[in-house]
């Protein structure tokens, strides 16, 4: 893990985020003004996410359901935009990853990072193996290496593979691959660019992690604690 990169990521993700919630600020309105508009319901959707060291944070989206009390399917948990829950805003917003901008906040704040592994439900935290919570050492993310390898197509070992990969492997080169195609993703959809995880490859990251790093002492004790 490259803490020094890692270090000089968080000082500019504060910088750009800043920047970037300046600019986006008339179409961050606009959205807010069409969502109110479509339905009178609330504009911003909050929910507890596990995030760096094991904490919890409220992190932030534009609403686009009619509805945010749904029973959650942790083994399916992408709702399809073709879903009737679904508002007419939001299959707009969430096609454009518009519905995540209000994580800017979460950013400034200090919870997030522009590319990292996207932030799970609680619901997942006694799920990961001991190696795999190397993922919680660094702030989760808007984007990361799962949802430009699949998101929603990928089972649960994948995504949480790309995860841990991304935290051991975090570096500039990485970041900009990511970050072009986000875009792409965007553009074309996320099954385009499905690449499913071989069983070669997630033994090979197990033992590298193993071998290779520790995770906190402090980060073990939120996910796993004591008495469980």
């Amino acid at each position: 893990m490259n803490r020094v990169y890692i270090r000089f990521k968080y000082a500019m993700d504060f910088v750009m985020a800043l920047v970037a919630l300046v600019a986006v600020s008339p179409l961050l309105l606009g959205v807010a003004i069409a969502i109110k508009a479509e339905d009178g319901g609330p504009v911003i959707f909050k929910q507890s996410r596990t995030g760096a060291g094991g904490r919890k944070f409220n992190c932030y989206k534009f609403r686009s359901m009619k509805s945010t009390n749904v029973v959650f399917d942790k083994y399916h948990p992408v709702i399809k935009d073709s879903n009737a829950n679904v508002t007419k805003v939001g299959r707009f917003i969430r096609k454009f990853k518009i519905d995540e901008l209000p994580q800017l906040i979460n950013i400034l704040r200090g919870e997030m990072s522009f590319i990292a592994p996207r932030p799970l439900l609680p619901v997942y935290d006694n799920e990961y193996e001991d190696w795999e919570l190397v993922k919680f050492e660094i702030r989760p993310g808007m984007t990361g290496l799962g949802q430009v390898r699949g998101n929603g197509y990928l089972s649960i070992k994948d995504r949480k593979y790309y995860d841990v990969y991304y935290a051991m492997h975090a570096s500039l080169w990485l970041d900009i691959k990511i970050v072009l195609k986000t875009f792409a993703v965007i553009v074309l959809g996320e099954k385009k660019f499905l690449r499913p995880v071989s069983e070669q490859e997630y033994r090979h990251l197990k033992r590298e992690v193993k071998r290779h790093y520790t995770v906190q002492p402090e980060t073990v004790a939120q996910l796993r604690p004591q008495g469980e």
